[in-house]
């Protein structure tokens, strides 16, 4: 599969940025904790570089706890504030404004030197589309601010959000790199969602995800299908079709409906907590 998605409406969110970041203390990054690295934008550390920098790892829920544990250890030794989450949950947000006041306590004390009282830390909330940015900014905010949708590309234009004395948040359209320089950090991306499914290839996005489940997380799919994990893979899929009465008309196996079955399964967390990718293989 060749991965290759660039909206163009993605150049001119970039430029923006780089016209916005001038108004900001804070970057406040969101990645999908299943895939930590691959959903990271690239140009994100060029455009934030005198910026403070928190890293917020939402749908933490869904991920791996002891690969999170990993991946926040990653980030912290690269200098930024880390934080786990699942935006949809008011109890993921309490630490939030802590760790915000924390990563900007030397541009607050500078302002209580120069005689500058309760200004608020202006922080702007970026990420690449569907890791959650609406969904956080609405949880946090505690009212339906930003727009949020399911699909990638749905937040459009900035706004400015006043969460409280001390916080203002910039809400941005999230921006994807131009080309995947590595094809599997564009498989991870469709496989969270973050491509549009109407341009991608269900049934060979399903064939790579059992196979990385089968060596990463052996037993998974026997558990939840009922499958032999050592056989063929198109014969795996095979077999989850008439264990789920995946059908067609006329009784005909429907291998398709079975890929997309396994895609949304893992997506939803019916098939458990999984993390796709591991820090020790990106250093």
């Amino acid at each position: 599969m060749n991965f290759q998605w660039y909206p163009g409406h993605m150049t001119k969110a970039k430029r923006q940025m780089q016209e916005d970041i001038k108004l900001i203390d804070l970057v406040i990054e969101l990645v999908d904790a299943r895939v930590p690295l691959a959903s990271r934008n690239p140009d994100i550390d060029e455009l934030g570089k005198n910026k403070y920098r928190l890293i917020l790892m939402n749908k933490a829920d869904l991920a791996d706890k002891e690969k999170t544990k990993q991946w926040s250890s990653y980030f912290k030794k690269m200098g930024f504030f880390v934080v786990s989450l699942d935006a949809r949950t008011k109890n993921s947000m309490k630490s939030i404004t802590d760790i915000v006041m924390e990563a900007c306590k030397e541009k607050i004390e500078r302002d209580r030197k120069r005689g500058i009282k309760n200004r608020p830390v202006r922080a702007m909330v970026v990420g690449i589309p569907n890791v959650g940015k609406s969904t956080f900014i609405n949880s946090y905010a505690g009212k339906a601010c930003a727009k949020t949708g399911n699909k990638p590309g749905v937040t459009k234009g900035k706004q400015w959000i006043r969460l409280s004395k001390s916080v203002e948040l910039l809400d941005t359209p999230g921006i994807l790199w131009p080309k995947f320089e590595d094809q599997s950090v564009g498989l991870k991306l469709a496989l969270i969602g973050s491509i549009k499914d109407e341009i991608l290839n269900v049934d060979e996005l399903a064939v790579e995800l059992i196979k990385f489940l089968i060596s990463s997380y052996p037993g998974l799919l026997s558990e939840r299908y009922d499958v032999n994990e050592s056989g063929d893979i198109t014969d795996i899929i095979i077999e989850i079709a008439k264990n789920r009465k995946c059908v067609s008309k006329g009784a005909e196996v429907d291998y398709s409906k079975a890929a997309a079955l396994v895609i949304d399964d893992f997506r939803s967390g019916k098939l458990g907590k999984i993390t796709l990718e591991i820090p020790n293989s990106q250093e």
